[in-house]
């Protein structure tokens, strides 16, 4: 059977604090009583004196309200420095126009000198210290740039606390402007890319189109050897973008296949060895056994076409190509060594950027579309590999990949 209890409330509640005192007295007195009549007079009558005293006291205890004892005192410690460290972003309190508060990526940022006064010293900024500054509830955040660096950029928030206080809030959003920067220039660079070759095929055409040239077999012949080539161009183009688009899409998907590099080296380096009409003997294979590695077969084909295509357009002519293969403790090293005119110093951390060329003149004049290491740096990537691009002028290139084998696997060629 269910039973409902529910609490005792006004009048109610105050009697229920007062049944134990009320029974002890009715205790006391039935006690008192049963002893007067047992005991003789003078027993008695003492009986009755301390049944009375008694019941003073109980009286008394049922009349006063209860009294609640303070519980003891605990020391909880102040972490509110702690949690404000904690956040990533940097969190500055201004009471007026002096810093009273900074977490640690605000100390980071302007230093812990200029965070100990007034709010100019590390903001200085117009936008920034406008909006500090003024007495009206502020709006929506605001992006600023060139705090702590002229490349970063901040989105900045002020919210007005208890006491007329800031809290002013820096989120950094460099990161996403470089990537719609980038995304920006791919646009562009892409556009350029494909525009200029089409430019060319569509003025040659307007020019066979005119009769003169047309009626001529030599320079008709040429003109449309060249819109080939430039078509061919687009065609590259275009497949090496959808290549990196695809291999993007994958990036988060480390392969699970197990490869053997060795046989893979062999059948690339054979298929360009077919296509040229002389000087395929200089692409050299220095290969050992490794182990296997966990790999997409059709993009580690894709990056050793790119590297050995790059080193074959810059190596100078009727030098070697070396194609290295070999452990390299629990790790596997495929290296790609030309002995061309190298490449400055500054350039190489640029070289895996789409369309990044060091002499664009060149770079179209062998074939390149600016994409080859960008989508060779994108499969290093899927495939959790290190690549590592180290170059001398007047001595050359190497481009060295060098991914994890596979676990407890035996050697294999």
């Amino acid at each position: 059977m269910k039973h409902d209890f529910m609490p005792l409330q006004g009048q109610d509640a105050g009697m229920s604090d007062r049944r134990l005192p009320r029974a002890l007295i009715a205790f006391a007195l039935v006690g008192g009583t049963a002893w007067a009549l047992a005991a003789p007079i003078s027993a008695a009558l003492s009986a009755g004196v301390i049944a009375a005293v008694l019941i003073g006291l109980l009286t008394t205890f049922a009349e006063e309200p209860a009294v609640m004892l303070p519980a003891p005192a605990i020391d909880v410690p102040d972490r509110t420095g702690e949690l404000i460290d904690a956040v990533d972003d940097a969190l500055l309190i201004i009471d007026g126009q002096r810093i009273t508060h900074a977490n640690a990526a605000a100390r980071k940022l302007f230093g812990a000198e200029k965070i100990e006064g007034d709010f100019r010293l590390a903001l200085r900024h117009p936008i920034a210290a406008d909006l500090i500054a003024s007495e009206e509830e502020t709006g929506a955040p605001v992006e600023i740039a060139g705090l702590g660096d002229p490349d970063r950029r901040w989105v900045m928030s002020v919210r007005r606390i208890e006491g007329g206080a800031r809290l002013v809030t820096l989120r950094d959003r460099t990161d996403s402007w470089v990537a719609e920067r980038m995304r920006v220039d791919f646009v562009a660079n892409a556009s350029h890319e494909l525009r200029t070759p089409l430019a060319t095929i569509l003025g040659f055409i307007e020019t066979l189109n005119e009769g003169g040239a047309g009626e001529d077999p030599v320079t008709r012949a040429r003109f449309l050897g060249i819109m080939m080539g430039e078509a061919k161009r687009m065609q590259q183009l275009v497949d090496d973008l959808i290549s990196l688009s695809r291999i993007e899409a994958d990036r988060f998907a480390v392969p699970q296949a197990q490869l053997a590099l060795g046989p893979v080296i062999e059948e690339v380096v054979g298929v360009i060895r077919s296509g040229m009409e002389k000087d395929g003997g200089r692409i050299q294979v220095e290969a050992v056994k490794v182990p296997p590695i966990r790999a997409d077969r059709i993009q580690i084909g894709q990056l050793l076409h790119n590297l050995i295509g790059n080193a074959m357009k810059y190596g100078r002519p009727d030098t070697p190509i070396r194609v290295v293969l070999k452990p390299v403790g629990n790790k596997v090293l495929l290296r790609v060594v030309d002995q061309g005119e190298g490449v400055a110093p500054e350039h190489l951390p640029r070289l895996t950027e789409r369309f990044y060329r060091v002499d664009p003149g060149r770079s179209r004049s062998v074939g390149g579309t600016g994409l080859g290491l960008a989508i060779v740096k994108h499969i290093a990537e899927r495939h959790r590999a290190v690549l590592d691009i180290a170059s001398r002028l007047g001595e050359g290139t190497a481009v060295t990949v060098t991914f994890p084998a596979a676990e407890a696997d035996p050697l294999s060629s």
